[in-house]
């Protein structure tokens, strides 16, 4: 939180490379999560964004509790806001920063739900994760209307757990109901701009 009021500060006055007004996008990556997202990019400041996305992945992170469940796919809710370190410099320089291409620093926020899985048993209940991961990252652009990312990150989660059943046999869960986990994130994406 306090990078994102610095870079209120510093940027508010900034006149040239400033980031995108809105982007539209559909998004397929692999690394921690294979999946695929679509997302929008919205300007708060010259320099933040506010990306949110909606998307279905797999997440390797995830946990001992869908082991031996195979390839599975649920559904992520994701907020995050991008500071944009270096659209100033790289616009000096006469880079691209269209679709705002640059380097970034973030703070992704993820929310899977317990609505549904896809491939995972019947017998198996499904759980909702929290995860907060800062994050830096770097966007450049590829032609008129694909671009790729990659970030990296090591965060926190919390798995919100709930008696699970397998087989017919109930899996007891801890007291408290949660576990806590410090992930690491690695991301590589290519995105279609729409």
């Amino acid at each position: 939180m306090l990078f994102l009021i610095l870079a209120f500060t510093i940027n508010t006055n900034a006149q040239d490379g400033s980031v995108e007004k809105s982007i539209f996008g559909i998004q397929a990556g692999f690394g921690s999560r294979i999946g695929l997202w679509l997302n929008n990019e919205s300007k708060l400041t010259n320099s933040i964004v506010l990306r949110s996305e909606l998307g279905l992945e797999n997440d390797f992170t995830v946990g001992d509790h869908y082991d031996g469940a195979g390839f599975i796919l649920m559904p992520v809710i994701t907020i995050e806001p991008k500071y944009y370190y270096n659209l100033l410099k790289r616009n000096s320089k006469g880079l691209n920063t269209k679709n705002n291409s640059g380097n970034y620093i973030s703070i992704k926020t993820s929310y899977h739900p317990d609505w549904f899985v896809i491939n995972l048993d019947d017998n198996i209940t499904k759980t909702a994760d929290l995860a907060i991961i800062p994050t830096w990252g770097l966007k450049r652009q590829l032609g008129n209307h694909f671009n790729y990312e990659t970030a990296l990150g090591f965060g926190y989660r919390i798995v919100y757990l709930k008696a699970n059943y397998f087989n017919g046999n109930a899996q007891n869960v801890d007291d408290k109901q949660k576990r806590n986990q410090y992930i690491p994130f690695l991301h590589i994406g290519i995105n279609y701009i729409f």
